[in-house]
């Protein structure tokens, strides 16, 4: 059955004219970002819209993901079916028909499966909706049981009962060829037996139109919706970064510029087409610390809120007016607050997570920028802390010479140009904190015992910024980056061992925007180096702290993809590999103190560490090692709370120099 071909040719113009239109007029927006080169290399590109888009990599790794695998892979096979179903419209003449019949009929068979495919998908999305709906499907502003949701489950539902329909018809009428091959469409025919010729004529009619309309009106609903994630979210996946995005891009200070992200035209527009790929299924929601634990942040409502913004200023901003919406400010569609923008740590988790790589940390830190910045806007606690900073390269405040007083009983060198091989980068918690001195110490008497050439800066050593970046700061992070920049190429630096993920990440990510290029290891990487090639010889196990759990450090982990060489470490020097939280590696919890939030108090919701250390206590470990010197302090602060401070913290170093001793 075909209709009159001028009036659907004249429909399909029409429908496809205003296709062009909205999505001219919804891209046309992202316009208004500011650039970023997100094109080349193009092979690693092209291969990373395969893995993530096409191969539904992240898609997957949930069981439920599985529906969504079959409806984007049933799409794409249809998207044949349908291309055919409009031209044959308006040139009946033209169909897969004219193909060779093997090749046909295996069309017919594949169209047949897919669509069956859809429709039970489409159910169960259906039902997953209103009757068992996780928590993270919802925000304060897209409900998992919206209109919008259900309608388009809908379309798809009534464009897969028109296909069997139309075709069920065109068999019963012995107008199809290679029916066979058509085992549902048979079904359908075989139902429409006791139907006389006029009236499955009619019916065939009815699924003609009621599919290309339904058809034709989805088409034009997805640059309207939440659905235009369809139409971007391949090639957001081609965009992606190519490197972790675990560090930020740094900026010029001019007389006149402006920092950071106070209105939506002040993103890239990467950013502005981040907010359109978004799928709002609330995977970011749900593995995301702050949200978890009652904080004001949702990593998607934030996304949410950068494209609701953009719809409500976009076409003002492109005539050069001023954003009627704020894009800070107080709670409202489009308006991201102050206290969920404070509520990140950074922990890169919705990186992670989002399988259409949305990089919705990044944006947080931007609009942070602005805050410190632009409008010197941020929490109480953070003002001596920035002064710190400022006057004394620590957020303690602590004075430099006391960076060596950890030493007092060790012989340490001080790193010699030429002479020393490794600069030993104490970091501020190794230096001032009573608790990870201990560690410190331990670090020192390993790389002695495997015979290191190592140094350190003693008091002249100065503080990385990490938590002045991640907080906005990026002033005072600059200025103190290019001084241990310099500092480093004037002592001859080439090889740097750091005991804090945050330090290695910063030296080793964040400083290549300033040309240091050096080589970092996180202490539990040289250390793995070091057993493996027999320079360090145990001279016992360590068996007396019982059932020791690891930790996983977001900024060593998921930021920098250093998951086994603390386990190797542990299980050298226990003689066992440790236990595994319920969340680890890639998907491990943050501990709570990234991204500044260190130097902050949390006064909302429950505590990150508490959550994190009731985690550990499921497992009823007597020791949790860890790698960082943050989540050494969150832990034993978390215990102390918990009133369970018979689990002793140690970090991997402690361990290892437990082995060191005589038995």
């Amino acid at each position: 059955m075909t209709p009159n071909p001028v009036v659907f040719g004249v429909i399909l113009v029409v429908a496809f004219g205003l296709f062009a239109l909205s999505c001219y007029r919804r891209f046309s927006l992202a316009a208004v970002g500011k650039p970023d080169d997100r094109f080349r290399p193009i092979g690693t590109r092209i291969w990373n819209m395969f893995l993530y888009a096409f191969a539904q990599k992240r898609v997957a790794q949930r069981p439920f993901g599985l529906n969504h695998v079959t409806l984007f892979w049933a799409f794409l096979v249809l998207v044949i079916a349908n291309g055919e179903f409009l031209v044959r419209g308006v040139f009946p003449g033209l169909s897969i028909y004219l193909l060779p019949a093997p090749v046909f009929k295996l069309l017919l068979l594949a169209f047949e499966v897919v669509s069956l495919l859809a429709l039970v998908a489409s159910l169960i999305a259906m039902a997953r909706r209103l009757f068992f709906a996780p928590p993270y499907l919802s925000t304060a502003y897209v409900k998992a049981t919206s209109f919008e949701a259900f309608l388009i489950l809908f379309f798809i539902i009534v464009l897969m009962l028109a296909y069997f329909g139309l075709h069920g018809a065109e068999i019963a009428l012995a107008r199809q060829q290679g029916a066979d091959w058509m085992p549902v469409s048979g079904v359908v025919a075989r139902l429409l037996g006791g139907v006389g010729p006029e009236g499955v004529e009619s019916f065939a009619a009815l699924c003609w139109w009621v599919h290309a309309i339904v058809l034709l009106v989805f088409m034009n609903l997805l640059p309207l919706t939440k659905h235009m994630h369809i139409l971007t979210a391949i090639p957001n996946c081609y965009l992606r970064s190519i490197d972790k995005p675990n560090t930020q891009p740094r900026e010029e200070f001019r007389k006149g510029e402006s920092f950071g992200v106070g209105q939506v035209d002040q993103f890239t527009w990467k950013d502005l087409i981040d907010s359109f790929s978004c799928t709002e299924c609330g995977r970011c929601q749900d593995v995301c610390p702050a949200a978890i634990t009652g904080k004001p942040l949702n990593p998607r409502q934030i996304i949410h809120a950068i494209k609701s913004n953009l719809l409500a200023n976009g076409e003002g901003l492109k005539r050069g007016e001023k954003p009627a919406l704020p894009l800070i400010g107080a709670e409202a569609e489009g308006t991201n607050t102050e206290a969920a923008l404070w509520s990140c740590t950074t922990c890169g988790a919705c990186l992670e997570v989002c399988p259409v790589l949305i990089e919705q940390m990044p944006k947080i830190i931007k609009m942070r920028r602005h805050l410190v910045e632009m409008q010197v806007r941020f929490p109480e606690e953070l003002l001596g802390v920035f002064e710190n900073f400022e006057g004394r390269s620590n957020p303690w405040g602590i004075a430099p010479a006391e960076r060596t007083k950890w030493c007092t009983t060790m012989n340490v060198k001080t790193f010699e140009k030429g002479t020393t091989e490794y600069l030993f980068y104490v970091g501020c918690a190794g230096a001032f904190d009573s608790r990870q001195k201990q560690v410190t110490v331990a670090i020192a008497t390993i790389l002695d015992a495997a015979g290191v050439s190592w140094g350190t800066l003693g008091k002249d050593e100065k503080c990385c910024g990490d938590s002045l970046r991640r907080l906005g700061n990026e002033y005072v992070f600059d200025k103190m980056a290019q001084e241990n920049v310099k500092l480093f190429r004037d002592k001859g630096i080439t090889k740097v061992i750091t005991q804090c993920p945050h330090c290695y990440s910063t030296l080793k990510n964040d400083y290549r925007q300033y040309g240091l290029e050096v080589e970092v290891l996180h202490h539990g990487q040289l250390i793995e180096q070091l057993l493996k090639s027999g320079k360090l010889r145990l001279n016992r196990q360590v068996t007396d702290l019982g059932k020791i759990i690891f930790h996983d450090s977001c900024y060593l982990g998921r930021h920098n993809d250093v998951y086994d060489a603390p386990r190797n470490v542990l299980a050298t020097a226990t003689g066992k590999a440790p236990v595994e939280f319920s969340r680890n590696r890639a998907n491990s919890f943050c501990c709570g103190a990234g991204g500044g939030r260190m130097w902050m108090e949390e006064l909302v919701g429950s505590r990150v560490n508490v959550a994190r250390a009731e985690e550990a206590l499921k497992e009823t470990p007597d020791t949790v090692c860890v790698a960082c010197p943050y989540c050494m302090t969150m832990f034993m602060d978390a215990f102390k709370d918990l009133d369970k401070e018979r689990t002793r913290v140690r970090d991997v170093a402690e361990v290892v120099a437990e082995g060191l001793r005589q038995g």
